[in-house]
């Protein structure tokens, strides 16, 4: 008899057909794997070069993080978020940073936002110029403090410049090429709009003095205050540019969080598949036992068999994997999302992952469908290999019941749990589930087959064939059932859960804004002018009006720190209730007093406050502060999930400009000097952009898991058509017209792709019922359009991916004949 390896290289070289479906299932996972993994390196990597900072090799500046620290000693858990604004160190530290012994000078550094003739201009301290390196081009420095350094003017003018501490004339001392304007530096610390504070500290060193030991010194010179951190080579460029923070977490996030259930999702139906392709040699096994081979020969047959498929699988994907991650980088940083200057990060690490991750699963999935045929008597072998074994599995239906459980208990959790919670439980839910799917697969499908097959055995000769064998071979329809499930589930939570949000947002929106117009800065513009709502207010017919200042902060859960839109609002409570209607549902907001606070009720709910109580908060730029919660609210997702006065946010925001102006009464042509004047429905049009890029995300996801699935279910599917080229040539030697054969093969198509829709679909309901109450307080919302686009996917699929290779299986039986 033949050595195993010299069955496995004959199986694989005369019967290719077998290991085609298993070659593409394996080379499909470690395409995710690699793509995911590519994005997940590149989020660890990530950097940009300063340019800003290029010229200080040592920079001090505040953490840019916000963290939430919770436990105890080994218990002990760090939760770190980027910060929506920049956070800024005191002014006193800039003396500490030059007393290092070798530091030539220590340069503070301000830049803020002012408006010149209505268009937004950057303007920085005088003193930055010495690491910046901008030179004059006439007249001197400014040393007064009503002397500016500007380009586009002569020595001499007089310009007036909108500063966040109000409008002011200046006069230009001298000019240079550089766009921007340049104060005095203790000017340009009084007017930043945080006075006292600046952005960062540029040390340059003595003669001789390398980066290294002068940011070891400038660290001990600056040990006292814990805010400060000190940063040399490319980490500059993390405090010049705050977006790349966001970049970082939204690349890992993508790589790590959803990779990792791509990766599982992929490793589970590649695994399926490879245990359908050694099912399906049942027959094959059971006559190497009948003839002497041993169970350990069996086993190394299999092994050596996925030696030679699953290398080649795994390198063949990582190119396609490549390529999918660089069309997902270049769109994450075409949207804004990550930095230009930031680059794809490739290295062998994720292709080497991706290639061990194919070989792995086919070598488990290989061993664990090759355990019962290795181990059976040769008799019994031969037996089973001729019928289908019905009785259920001792190990899998027990695990398959606990997931199920499972499952249904996380739904109950889930059910009782609000905000993200409960969106939290959705992953668990939908793994359980799936698991269930899998384990009790043949039980699952001989359940369907039955419950499907019912109209399927009144109509005819085909049909009436199709549910009866669907029934017999459950195991069989299991395994095509399965890659269905997991599509229609994945890609319905993904996509309906935003959908959802979606809906109710747009219904929040459209009654809550009560205001006739809205108001938004101009092009070019850093925001509008102080003291616009004060003009807005004597302009004609205008009843009330409310600036508001939109950003973000950070509030305390459980054990993390969550990301609530915020409005930071000028003007009074009862001009804010006539232009907005925020469904108050207890207490009164209160715009008076700084330390009070108004929250949408989701929001308190998850974060154990209710009114009068202290909530601790985290500002834009990272100080903490425990305002009174004096109101709760519904309309949070569609309007603000915070709302606070004004003051509340004074000195900690970089642009202190109010954002939009919402009046009520007066007309666009007498408001349209302050900003550009939106209709309603304009600015409810405009506000449902700013979610594009997570409805971008979720769908790109959707469309990833979904794919991979799709693709998982017509290989599949393929698999077991050709894998019955014996039943339909003897169908065809009965009596059997090839129309018939054709009719009953897409009659079970349809039966397998209406089982998988209903139970995908089942499985989807049961995560985004629970989940969008606790996020949204109602119902998911399911699309009818969008629905019938993901069954109907599933359906032609599963038509197509029968129909084609059973014409060619009939034909090539009846050549054969």
């Amino acid at each position: 008899m033949s050595r195993p390896n010299g069955l496995a290289r004959a199986a694989v070289r005369f019967k290719p057909a077998a290991f085609v479906g298993t070659f593409v299932a394996l080379m499909m996972s470690a395409l995710i794997v690699t793509a995911c993994g590519i994005l997940l390196e590149t989020g660890l990597r990530a950097s940009v070069p300063p340019e800003r900072y290029a010229g200080a090799p040592v920079l001090v500046a505040a953490d840019q993080s916000a963290h939430l620290v919770t436990g105890s000693g080994e218990n002990r858990e760090d939760e770190s978020i980027p910060l929506p604004d920049r956070a800024r160190l005191d002014n006193s530290l800039v003396a500490k940073a030059a007393s290092a012994p070798g530091a030539r000078t220590a340069v503070a550094d301000v830049t803020f936002p002012v408006q010149r003739a209505g268009a937004a201009v950057d303007a920085h301290n005088w003193g930055s110029t010495a690491f910046t390196g901008e030179k004059l081009t006439a007249g001197s420095a400014p040393r007064a403090t009503d002397e500016v350094v500007t380009s586009g003017a002569k020595v001499g003018d007089r310009i007036t410049l909108t500063t966040p501490e109000g409008k002011r004339t200046y006069g230009v001392s001298g000019t240079t090429a550089a766009p921007g304007v340049w104060f005095t530096d203790s000017e340009a610390v009084r007017v930043s709009g945080h006075p006292g504070r600046i952005d960062a500290i540029a040390v340059l060193p003595k003669d001789g003095v390398s980066a290294a030991t002068l940011k070891s010194q400038v660290q001990q010179a600056t040990s006292a205050s814990p805010a400060a951190k000190v940063y040399t080579g490319d980490a500059r460029g993390s405090v010049e540019d705050s977006t790349l923070a966001y970049a970082k977490e939204n690349l890992t996030g993508i790589g790590g969080s959803f990779g990792g259930i791509a990766t599982a999702v992929a490793v589970f139906t590649a695994a399926g598949t490879v245990a359908l392709s050694v099912g399906q040699r049942a027959r094959e096994y059971a006559l190497l036992r009948a003839i002497g081979t041993t169970p350990r020969q069996i086993r190394r047959t299999i092994a050596t068999e996925t030696l030679l498929v699953a290398p080649l699988a795994g390198a063949l994907g990582c190119l396609p994997g490549i390529a999918l991650a660089r069309w997902w980088f270049g769109q994450l940083q075409a949207k804004g999302a990550v930095p230009e200057a930031v680059d794809l990060s490739i290295s062998w690490i994720p292709l080497l992952v991706a290639v061990g991750t194919a070989v792995l699963t086919g070598l488990l999935a290989g061993y664990t469908a090759a355990r019962r045929p290795s181990r059976i008597k040769p008799g019994q072998a031969l037996a089973e290999a001729s019928t289908e074994r019905l009785r259920v599995g001792w190990i899998r239906t027990p695990l398959g019941i606990a997931a199920a459980v499972g499952g249904a208990i996380l739904t109950g959790v889930s059910a009782n749990l609000t905000g993200d919670d409960a969106a939290n439980t959705a992953l668990g839910i939908v793994m359980c589930f799936m698991l269930a799917v899998a384990l009790l697969g043949p039980l699952v499908a001989r359940l369907c087959a039955t419950l499907f097959g019912l109209p399927l055995r009144g109509g005819g000769a085909p049909a009436s064939l199709a549910a009866a064998n669907s029934r017999a071979n459950s195991r069989r329809l299991a395994s095509a059932i399965t890659p269905i499930v997991l599509a229609m589930a994945f890609s319905s939570v993904l996509v309906f859960m935003h959908t959802s949000e979606d809906r109710v947002a747009a219904d929040q929106q459209q009654a809550g804004i009560t205001a006739d117009h809205i108001v938004t800065s101009k092009e070019g513009a850093a925001g509008l002018a102080p003291g616009a709502v004060a003009e807005a207010a004597g302009a004609p017919g205008v009843t009330s009006s409310v600036g508001l200042l939109k950003t973000s902060v950070l509030v305390p859960m459980n054990s993390w720190l969550e990301t609530a839109s915020t409005q930071a609002v000028t003007g009074t409570a009862k001009d804010l209730a006539r232009v907005q209607d925020l469904k108050v549902t207890k207490g009164a907001i209160d715009l008076t007093d700084p330390g009070k606070v108004a929250l949408d009720a989701s929001l308190a709910r998850n974060a154990h406050v209710d009114v009068g109580d202290r909530l601790t908060l985290r500002l834009p730029d990272g100080t903490k502060t425990a305002p009174t919660v004096s109101a709760t609210y519904e309309r949070g997702l569609g309007l603000s999930q915070v709302t606070l006065p004004r003051a509340a946010l004074t000195g900690h925001v970089t642009n202190p400009y109010d954002t939009e102006l919402w009046t009520k009464g007066g007309t666009a042509q007498s408001l349209s000097a302050l900003g550009t004047p939106l209709a309603r429905a304009d600015y409810t049009t405009a506000q449902s952009l700013d979610r594009e890029l997570n409805a971008w995300a979720n769908t790109t996801m959707a469309a990833v898991l979904g794919g991979f699935a799709a693709i998982a279910a017509v290989n599949t599917l393929v698999m077991t058509v050709l894998d019955r080229r014996r039943e339909l040539g003897t169908l065809r030697l009965i009596g059997s017209t090839r129309s018939q054969v054709l009719r009953m093969i897409r009659w079970e198509a349809l039966l397998v792709a209406c089982a998988g829709i209903a139970l995908g679909t089942a499985i989807a309901l049961a995560t985004l019922i629970p989940m969008m109450n606790g996020l949204t307080g109602q119902g998911p919302y399911v699309p009818p359009l969008l629905y019938g686009a993901f069954a109907g996917a599933a359906l032609v699929l599963g038509l197509a991916a029968t129909s084609i290779p059973a014409r060619w299986a009939v034909n090539d039986r009846r050549r054969g004949a």
